[in-house]
């Protein structure tokens, strides 16, 4: 069996979000072979400019960046804010787009997992995402994009216990990453 790493990117810096533990536990499921690394620097990137974007990289980017390249995949998981991506999330990915090395998020497998229960389901925001990581000339491996709706009352500890969402979550990990 072959041994894959994955990064687990929250688009919320919200304390007790079911983004980010929805990515917790898949941290804790992931099956034999993908070890998950949950990223934890949204909050430390600098505002984007593309007069920043050279060495010496700001540090949280600098970051960032390692972390992509390290990564054999990306899960993203972001809720949606006044009709789009949360603003910080975007600015993630603006930082992502520019780094040229190899490992870089071109061409790197990615999906996303919408856990909004609302009724417009934060379509918009994966719409977003979508033409982002588009752009970005990202895999995005549709099998692996899912609705796996989780409400605060699903999360305890930081982590989602209910075993029909941790199997969702363990499906949409094998589908990102194949043994």
């Amino acid at each position: 069996m072959s041994s894959h790493q994955l990064l687990l990117v929250s688009g919320s810096l919200r304390a007790g979000s079911t983004n980010t533990a929805l990515l917790s536990t898949a941290k804790l499921v992931a099956p034999p072979g993908i070890t998950a690394v949950l990223y934890d620097g949204l909050a430390r990137l600098p505002y984007f400019s593309p007069d920043d974007d050279r060495h010496p990289l700001h540090p949280a980017v600098a970051e960032l960046r390692a972390a992509i390249r390290a990564s054999d995949a990306v899960l993203f998981c972001t809720p949606e804010y006044a009709g789009a991506l949360p603003g910080s999330f975007k600015n993630m990915l603006e930082w992502t787009i520019g780094d040229e090395q190899p490992g870089s998020i071109y061409e790197k497998r990615v999906a996303w997992v919408n856990v909004s229960s609302a009724p417009t389901g934060a379509a918009d925001a994966h719409r977003s995402l979508r033409t982002v990581l588009s752009y970005a000339h990202a895999t995005i491996v549709e099998e692996a994009c899912a609705a796996i709706p989780v409400t605060r009352g699903d999360v305890h500890d930081g982590v989602v216990a209910d075993p029909a969402i941790r199997a969702a979550i363990v499906r949409v990990l094998s589908a990102l990453l194949p043994p």
